[in-house]
């Protein structure tokens, strides 16, 4: 994903990225504690899962991704735009080798900060970037709803608006 403009199918996919890597710091601090279990149904390991997430789509990893998406999983653009899990996962694949994506997304993050928060009900964890400066209530960027099955949490649905640049 990660920003809200009106994208093609790759910038949508650097947007859905770009906001994922905010939460570069949170995880490291996880990591730095030993609380980074993928598995585990906390908000470090929902945070975990989509810093995973983030570097498997700019690494090229499908293979993880195609495990941590769920068949279903759909992202919303902005603009309105539909993209499934075929279409991350070709476009992660296009990333493997190439680390010309992470620099454009480590480029927007530096002009586009955005804080996050997770909600745990249930088995549903949903996950929100919003403009730091507007506040989650009313600068919200994007939101990734998570699913835990079998023992970890799967991505099952994005939706990405414009707000805040």
């Amino acid at each position: 994903m990660r920003k809200q403009r009106r994208f093609s199918l790759g910038m949508a996919c650097v947007a859905a990225l770009v906001l994922g890597m905010q939460w570069t710091a949170a995880v490291t601090v996880a990591n730095a504690t030993g609380v980074h279990d993928e598995s585990a149904r906390t908000e470090a390991a929902v945070i975990a899962v989509d810093q995973h997430w983030m570097d498997a789509e700019l690494d090229g990893d499908s293979a993880w991704l195609d495990t941590m998406l769920l068949p279903e999983y759909r992202s919303i653009s902005a603009d309105g735009a539909v993209h499934t899990k075929a279409a991350i996962l070709a476009h992660a694949a296009k990333n493997r080798g190439n680390d010309a994506e992470r620099r454009k997304v480590e480029t927007w993050l530096k002009a586009h900060p955005s804080a996050q928060s997770v909600v745990i009900r249930g088995d549903t964890a949903i996950l929100t970037f919003y403009d730091p400066k507007l506040g989650a209530r009313n600068g919200v960027r994007s939101s990734d709803i998570f699913v835990y099955e079998n023992g970890r949490w799967h991505a099952l649905y994005s939706q990405h608006i414009k707000v805040g640049g």
